[in-house]
């Protein structure tokens, strides 16, 4: 059966964004609790924890940045590699099915790495033995609820196992890529946002999980990709998974009947019948200011980013192309501008950076209201 095609409509690039936003939760209430959020984003970038605090917080009206560390500290959420060498949020019980699907090929990407650093397979074995025994000394010691990436590095040192020159990190992503470690509680004080995490034994700390297996978890992913993120492409989804696109293709014709196709600029767009059904009463948002994150999924989660951000303002926000992404200014579905964070601990601010002129007076105004939205979130 063909897919469903959206009405004809006037159809732009902002209204493009809002239908983005809307589907990432951003508009229209968002989400009741963090874990949903996560669950229905199905993995928001994480490299960065403090972003992906207040890129969970944005989607959650009236939550806290400790909110989003309780849920990690107490596992309903979970923070780990399943893609693209990059930390995401994940619901606990995704994340095993999902690492099948994309590991393989992280691990061929990174195998010539690998033969630099002087990691085989049998080094990777060798580290798993000494983290598992390392995490059963803490917990016989003194009751701990995990090892630090330093207690780890430590007992591989002392094993025999070099960690300078990121052999060490690489080391124990291998072991998360492989399902035997995971990241757990919070470790230090949780009243700081840069506090790292514990890593924990995986069949401990995620006791149960979807058992998918790779064309059906291909599916499952694809169409909960473009349940939240459309419209999207298959291109953006093989991208931001890094399944094939050959399997790519193959899954989204298994799904399709159960998605919306949307016609634009020459490319066909995918999104869901709920987020679609916004066409035809006009799709919210055209007023909404938004000050989201640095890396957050509304502009990174895509191949292709230039139906929101202009392609000549795109090193305004990733300076040099350099992989980090700036905190960005969301007007109407575009992406107008960056921000910043000024100030201290006991005086902080927000400050604007719009690409063209200054902000409108309406404009500011929300704006400012997101940075005391922001600055309240996080101290909470």
């Amino acid at each position: 059966m063909p897919a469903p095609q959206a009405r004809p409509a006037t159809i732009t690039s902002r209204i493009m964004g809002r239908l983005r936003l809307a589907g990432q939760g951003l508009l229209n209430g968002g989400f009741a609790s963090v874990p949903e959020a996560v669950r229905w984003m199905t993995a928001m970038q994480a490299q960065d924890l403090g972003s992906a605090l207040w890129a969970v917080g944005q989607r959650v009206p009236g939550s806290a940045a400790s909110d989003v560390r309780a849920a990690l500290d107490s596992g309903t959420i979970v923070r780990s590699w399943p893609m693209r060498g990059t930390l995401h949020l994940l619901a606990p019980e995704d994340l095993r099915w999902i690492l099948r699907i994309t590991s393989p090929r992280l691990m061929n990407m990174v195998a010539g790495r690998h033969r630099e650093l002087g990691i085989t397979a049998e080094d990777i074995s060798h580290c798993r033995d000494i983290a598992l025994k390392t995490l059963e000394s803490l917990r016989t010691a003194d009751g701990g609820r995990g090892a630090t990436r330093e207690q780890l590095f430590d007992a591989f040192e002392e094993a025999g196992q070099i960690t300078k020159a990121q052999r060490g990190i690489h080391l124990l992503g291998s072991l998360c890529q492989r399902a035997w470690l995971v990241q757990g509680p919070m470790a230090g004080s949780r009243g700081k946002v840069g506090v790292q995490q514990l890593f924990v034994p995986f069949d401990e700390w995620i006791k149960d999980s979807r058992d998918l297996d790779r064309e059906e978890g291909i599916a499952e992913l694809l169409f909960r990709y473009i349940r939240s993120h459309g419209p999207a492409t298959v291109k953006d989804f093989a991208w931001w998974s890094q399944v094939p696109l050959t399997e790519a293709r193959k899954a989204l014709a298994s799904v399709q009947d159960r998605l919306v196709e949307l016609p634009f600029g020459g490319t066909s767009y995918w999104l869901s019948p709920e987020t679609a059904a916004l066409l035809d009463d006009g799709v919210p948002g055209s007023r909404a200011l938004l000050a989201l994150p640095g890396f957050d999924e509304f502009l990174l989660g895509y191949q292709d980013r230039s139906l929101v951000l202009a392609p000549e303002h795109a090193e305004l926000v990733v300076p040099g192309r350099n992989g980090v992404f700036k905190r960005i200014i969301v007007a109407g579905g575009e992406v107008v501008g960056t921000w910043a964070r000024t100030g201290n601990g006991k005086a902080p601010g927000v400050v604007p950076e719009p690409f063209e002129g200054q902000l409108g007076p309406a404009a500011e105004r929300s704006f400012q209201a997101q940075g005391r939205a922001y600055l309240k979130f996080m101290a909470g």
